[in-house]
């Protein structure tokens, strides 16, 4: 439970101080950047293996790599179920998952 969230709470956190960094990231209100969060960790749960399982190719060529290009699809994904939140496009999404990717792996290491 302790990971899933922390997967949460580095996904809101990335979120939002992007937000408050880059003008085209815009979040209406605190709550739908929640929701967001956790849209996104369902995206995760149950999207992300079929994407990354139909893009395994592109990630054994790119030496796992092209998963960055599949977070931010997945991170494109939530946004489009949440109104109240704009990511404003793909590098932005690019951006929060090699962000996201950094935290957790922080605090995965801070929890051993």
């Amino acid at each position: 439970m302790s990971k899933l969230l922390s997967k949460y709470l580095s996904i809101v956190a990335t979120i939002y101080l992007l937000s408050m960094a880059i003008d085209t990231i815009t979040i209406h209100s605190i709550p739908a950047l929640l929701v967001l969060g956790l849209v996104l960790l369902v995206v995760n749960l149950f999207i992300k293996p079929l994407i990354l399982l139909l893009t395994l190719p592109f990630s054994i060529i790119t030496f796992g790599l092209f998963t960055f290009v599949v977070n931010a699809w997945t991170i494109m994904i939530a946004d489009s179920f949440v109104s109240s939140v704009n990511m404003g496009g793909f590098l932005n999404s690019l951006l929060a998952a090699f962000i996201i990717a950094i935290l957790q792996h922080i605090l995965r290491d801070k929890s051993k």
